[in-house]
């Protein structure tokens, strides 16, 4: 009997061994549930000291398209499973504002793109004229962001409503008063050309929108917009603008020789004609000389100015080159083709790359296309201005600046036809192709 107790109780224990051995083995192959890592929101960069650019903790739009492409997440950073069921955990909201494209945000600025201007006084004109550049040439549609004075806000609804058809079907627009959110308007209003310095408060106006381009009214596209607007593309994670420098040659720079303030680079660059990714530039802060800690954008324009404002020459131009001083790295620059102005050409020819590839952005400041100091600037500036909005553009856009562009020949901008004729020329044969040459059916054999 004893025998048969101490078997049972062999038994008993053998089997309570097995049962906890499996329940054991089960749990073990069961991976431990992880803990989730911290972002690593606050990014270090180059500059001087230990001040850094870095991403506020708070952000209010998703990522424009534009975005450079980066590894697609793993699931981990999507979703995390954790017994009771899902957690949809906002892991990447607080990440740097260059990781994430949202998808159907993304489509949305796949169909349009965003062009700023800023008019006051009597640029009225010169500004219908630019728009009138970027629809004749553009590909995709474009949402026109006007900044006008009051009294042009009529002026331009009337101009634009005046556009036939197809034209009127490229473009939406908005027009906006002239409003500043910090410091003294009227210090702002004339800080250099009238209502110039508007463009540096585009963050803070414009909060639904993601990216835009910037240009001054004296700006004319002689190819589409679509091409600068890819730029936008080569920025890489810490870029949010792009411009291009102020001059070509250091010796005979403004910059280089003048300025009494910090500035970008070796030469400077010009604000004329400037990409900028909105999402980034709400969601960084940035590097200066005031304080350790950083700035956002909108807290760091007016004590910049009056820091500054006994030393800058250029008013906002300024100001944006020292903000690109002290953070370089956040800065695209682009090839002078594309803010192509009288100093490329009035010393002598200096941008090799409208040499080679023609002039695509033309910036007339100035005011050389409403004097004789720079016919061959001029002579564009009338052509487009003077476009009956036909749609043979060779006849009634390209001929008439190809003759008149004969008269020019004999000053310095003039001597090299090629340098403002080959892109509007290669655009037009782009347009002749896709709207005349794809259409013809080849005849039956």
């Amino acid at each position: 009997m004893r025998i048969h107790c101490k078997i049972v109780v062999i038994a008993v224990c053998f089997g309570v061994f097995l049962l906890l051995y499996f329940l054991g083995g089960n749990a073990a192959d069961e991976p431990p549930l992880k803990e989730v890592e911290k972002d690593s929101y606050f990014q270090s960069s180059s500059g001087p000291g230990n001040i850094v650019s870095v991403k506020l903790p708070k952000k209010s739009h998703e990522e424009p398209h534009i975005a450079p492409k980066h590894p697609r997440l793993s699931r981990k950073d999507v979703k995390i499973s954790i017994r009771g069921g899902d957690v949809n955990a906002k892991l990447r909201q607080k990440s740097d504002a260059g990781r994430l494209v949202a998808k159907s945000g993304g489509r949305a600025s796949d169909s349009i793109m965003h062009l700023a201007v800023v008019a006051c006084g009597n640029r009225l004109e010169e500004t219908l004229t630019m728009v009138k550049s970027a629809l004749i040439f553009s590909i995709k549609k474009i949402k026109f962001h006007i900044f006008a004075e009051e009294d042009l806000s009529s002026e331009f609804e009337k101009g634009l409503s005046q556009w036939p058809r197809p034209f009127s079907a490229k473009f939406q627009y908005s027009i906006y008063p002239i409003t500043f959110s910090v410091g003294n308007a009227d210090e702002w209003k004339k800080l250099f050309k009238p209502c110039a310095a508007q463009r540096l408060f585009l963050p803070v106006i414009l909060k639904d929108v993601e990216a835009l381009l910037y240009v001054d009214t004296d700006v004319l596209f002689l190819r589409p917009m679509d091409d600068i607007w890819s730029f936008f593309k080569a920025f890489n994670n810490t870029q949010l603008a792009a411009m291009a420098p102020e001059h070509e040659i250091p010796k005979i720079g403004w910059y280089s020789r003048f300025a009494r303030h910090p500035f970008y680079g070796v030469t400077g660059v010009n604000s004329g004609v400037m990409l900028m990714n909105l999402t980034r530039i709400r969601s960084t802060l940035f590097k200066n000389s005031m304080i350790a800690t950083g700035l956002s954008w909108e807290d760091m324009l007016h004590p910049l100015y009056q820091k500054y404002k006994n030393h800058i020459t250029w008013g906002d131009q300024d100001l944006l080159n020292i903000i690109f001083h002290y953070n370089p790295e956040c800065l695209y620059t682009f090839p002078c083709q594309w803010n192509y102005r009288p100093d490329h050409c009035m010393y002598g020819s200096n941008c090799k790359g409208a040499e080679e590839e023609g002039v695509s952005i033309l910036h007339g400041n100035r005011g050389v296309y409403h004097d004789d100091k720079q016919p061959a600037f001029k002579v564009v500036y009338d052509a487009i201005h003077n476009y009956p909005f036909e749609e043979n553009l060779f006849q009634s856009l390209f001929f008439p600046l190809q003759t008149k562009f004969l008269d020019t020949v004999n000053t310095l901008c003039g001597r090299i036809p090629q340098v403002f004729l080959k892109q509007v020329e290669k655009t037009m044969k782009a347009v002749y192709e896709q709207k005349v040459v794809r259409h013809v059916k080849h005849p039956p054999v």
